[in-house]
């Protein structure tokens, strides 16, 4: 396929910068970086979620997702796009737009177009598109950010919501066509950019996302009409193409959960008027490695995995009864697992169910209390039930009796050690007599 008029575009995308993900953000944003200064893209895109939470200024992490924007910045123009609130709460990306480079950062925390200019400078639209095409646009940019699902449901309701957002977009995305046309007509290459849920995508961990509650469908991004359409939120790198038209998730910079599938590292586009081609660059993300046991961790099985976890980061996970739980030894399973990056133990304890036996209260007698608690544990209560008899028809001095006669006999002779024992006299224990004792307690 041959594309005229093309522009080259580094798209990057859940950067999650916070101190727990620190280590693993740096090593791969800061690579990508490196690897975006070296190929000399025309700009470069972030499709939100650069930070995993409200960050302070002051925080590590803020600074080193400001330094790696600002080395961006000083290489070419930047297209910073508003990211799932809960990340990145907002007015968070505002303060990335003063970094001050040698080329622009641009932030687009609302629905609207963005125009790539010769310049390397950015034009953005007073409202949700531009009313005629700026001159001299090299890339037209439809910019689409997370939008509050909160101001939908206060129009048309909670319960629908969903739905009603993905109409909206679907409406949105048809009404923004016409523009891409008449830029493609003009030989000028288009994209949109967003952040959100695909139906029919694959999350990270290899989970589909069905249902009719997601944000766009293939046929409605498509029906923009643009040649590339970049998208953010779900981890896992994938491509729908339809012609030489593509959509795709550029998936997170690095790998911050256990269990994700797939390569991490950003997508470098070549998007001319009438298409648009894409290759995803890995970065070193971590490794990881998960073992499940169904009951106690297998140390000879974790020793036989010890090679392949070098450098990993490994989550061993079992799950055993409450009356196991001290044959868990923590210690020796991460000395079986000596050089990996890190550790991690997850244990999930089955508490022991007891059944109460529904009823027993009201029962009259021990009798009918013995026969319902019989009937829920699917006991044989006969044996029980004899056993109460004797002890409610007998005296105690009668059932110690019976006991001791069939009790086996002592032998003739005794040991030396037995003979000194049985020698010792018993002391008296000075007290009331038992019947005097039950006298007092019960009159």
């Amino acid at each position: 396929m041959t594309i005229q008029s093309t522009v080259r575009v580094c798209q990057m995308s859940d950067l999650h910068y916070s101190g727990k993900n620190l280590a693993e953000s740096e090593r791969c944003f800061a690579f990508a970086v490196d690897r975006a200064i070296a190929a000399g893209p025309d700009c470069v895109v972030i499709s939100g979620d650069s930070t995993d939470h409200a960050l302070d200024a002051h925080a590590p992490a803020f600074a080193a997702l400001a330094r790696n924007l600002r080395r961006l910045a000083d290489h070419c123009p930047v297209l910073m796009l508003q990211g799932t609130f809960s990340h990145e709460p907002p007015g968070t990306l505002a303060v990335f737009g003063l970094l001050g480079g040698r080329y622009p950062v641009m932030v687009a925390d609302r629905i609207k177009q963005v125009a790539l200019l010769p310049s390397g400078t950015w034009a953005e639209s007073d409202g949700w598109r531009f009313d005629g095409i700026p001159d001299g646009t090299r890339l037209l940019v439809s910019c689409i950010p997370t939008v509050n699902k909160g101001a939908v449901a206060a129009v048309v309701g909670a319960t629908q919501a969903a739905e009603a957002l993905g109409a909206e977009m679907a409406n949105l995305l048809r009404a923004l066509a016409p523009g891409h046309r008449d830029a493609r007509a003009s030989g000028i290459p288009t994209a949109v950019v967003s952040h959100g849920t695909v139906s029919g995508c694959t999350t990270e961990h290899g989970v589909p996302m069905a249902g009719l509650d997601h944000e766009f469908t293939t046929g409605s991004l498509f029906a923009a009409e643009t040649s590339a359409v970049m998208l953010g939120h779900i981890h896992r790198h994938q491509i729908w193409e339809s012609g030489h038209r593509l959509i795709a998730y550029a998936g997170s910079i690095g790998r911050f959960h256990y269990g994700e599938e797939g390569d991490k590292g950003m997508l470098m586009w070549e998007v001319g008027p009438e298409g648009a081609s894409a290759v995803l660059d890995p970065t070193p993300a971590r490794r990881t490695i998960e073992v499940s046991f169904a009951g106690a961790p297998d140390l000879d099985e974790l020793r036989a995995i010890a090679a392949d976890a070098q450098g990993a980061f490994v989550k061993v996970r079992w799950e055993i009864g409450e009356e196991e739980r001290a044959s868990v030894d923590r210690a020796a399973i991460e000395a079986a697992l000596t050089g990996a990056a890190e550790v991690k133990l997850e244990g999930r304890i089955v508490p022991v169910v007891r059944s109460r036996a529904a009823g027993i209260s009201k029962a009259g007698t021990l009798h009918d209390k013995l026969q319902q608690w019989a009937s829920v544990v699917g006991a044989d209560p006969a044996p029980l039930s004899a056993t109460l008899a004797k002890l409610e028809s007998g005296t105690p001095e009668a059932i110690a009796a019976a006991i001791l006669a069939t009790a086996a006999p002592l032998p003739e002779t005794l040991s030396a050690a037995q003979a000194s024992v049985a020698a010792v006299p018993v002391p008296a224990v000075p007290g009331p007599e038992p019947e005097s004792e039950l006298r007092d307690l019960f009159g």
